[in-house]
């Protein structure tokens, strides 16, 4: 067991792989008992894993076909006479092809629906850039009345789909297509805007989101045995920010990495540079895509050449803690 591992979280760091798409599509089995709970997809049923809803509840369920904008607007009709509406994509396509719809239609008059953006990082591998969604995390967080959340792993992903359910209010929720190691449990509590310490420590922070949280946690597994002490922070909801969690990490740390599976710009590195720019300064170091696409290739290879793995963590954090 990892020293400093938050025991009131119920973790479970064993490493197992499996896909966050796969706690969405379960979740979504478990909420259809409610006949408010409507999905809508984009000729991507298997892909974006609603599927087993589609079969179990075909009446709550509507292939919109390759026609994302009109997906969006769908749903945001639904939501307008009272349904709970997920529409469920690819992230390049939903929100990437509809972001002026999910603007007007949604956001705009505050209506109660849930984008899926599934296929997002650079670990949709072998896809290649036109697919690896990156740009997402910073064009809905903008978005007036927006939620944005990024769930680290399979059993987090059950839960923050249940949870943006339960929220009344426009949510964005993003998770990759390849398995991942698992960290939560049944048991970890989740709260949209509430980020989780998983590791305590005082010499650095580490602040994620999505399964590269997995990356970090071997990456303060590393660094402890170099003798210095990090937290790691589970900063699945990027909006709202868990300004307190971010604030506290910052006052006892002094120095904070961010780690993210997106562009560098507008994502969750930025949301915490801007906060505590203007309230708290200290050393950010923000690791995430540097302005460029993504390419080919497997999603390990892929998550070491562009510099989100557990090794460059290690490496940027020894220069900041020298």
């Amino acid at each position: 067991m990892m020293k400093g591992l938050n025991k009131n979280l119920h973790l479970n760091f064993d490493r197992k792989l499996v896909p966050t798409r796969s706690g969405y599509g379960d979740a979504l089995v478990e909420l259809g008992r409610s006949k408010k709970i409507m999905v809508l997809c984009a000729d991507l049923t298997d892909s974006t894993k609603v599927n087993k809803f589609a079969k179990k509840y075909p009446k709550q369920f509507v292939e919109m076909g390759v026609a994302e904008q009109n997906l969006v607007t769908v749903a945001s009709g639904l939501a307008a006479v009272g349904k709970i509406p997920f529409a469920s994509s690819y992230a390049a396509f939903c929100p990437g092809r509809c972001w002026e719809q999910i603007r007007t239609t949604i956001c705009y008059n505050d209506q109660n629906v849930k984008i899926i953006g599934a296929h997002a990082g650079v670990s949709v591998g072998p896809d290649g850039a036109t697919h690896q969604m990156l740009e997402d995390i910073g064009i809905m967080r903008t978005l007036p009345n927006m939620v944005v959340v990024v769930p680290a792993d399979y059993e987090q992903t059950k839960k923050a789909t249940k949870a943006i359910a339960k929220f009344k209010g426009p949510c964005y929720m993003r998770f990759a297509r390849s398995a991942s190691a698992q960290m939560t449990t049944s048991k970890t509590p989740f709260k949209i805007g509430k980020a989780q310490v998983l590791k305590n420590g005082t010499d650095i922070a580490l602040i994620a989101a999505g399964p590269v949280v997995a990356e970090c946690m071997q990456a303060a597994e590393d660094l402890e045995e170099k003798g210095i002490n990090v937290m790691v922070i589970n900063s699945h909801t990027i909006k709202p920010l868990d300004k307190k969690t971010i604030l506290m990490a910052a006052k006892k740390c002094k120095k904070i990495i961010t780690v993210e599976e997106g562009q560098i710009t507008g994502g969750l590195g930025g949301a915490v540079a801007e906060f505590l720019s203007e309230n708290y300064p200290v050393l950010v170091k923000r690791i995430g895509m540097k302005d460029r696409f993504g390419e080919s290739g497997e999603p390990a290879e892929l998550l070491k050449k562009f510099g989100f793995s557990a090794g460059h963590v290690v490496k940027e954090a020894l220069k900041m803690c020298r």
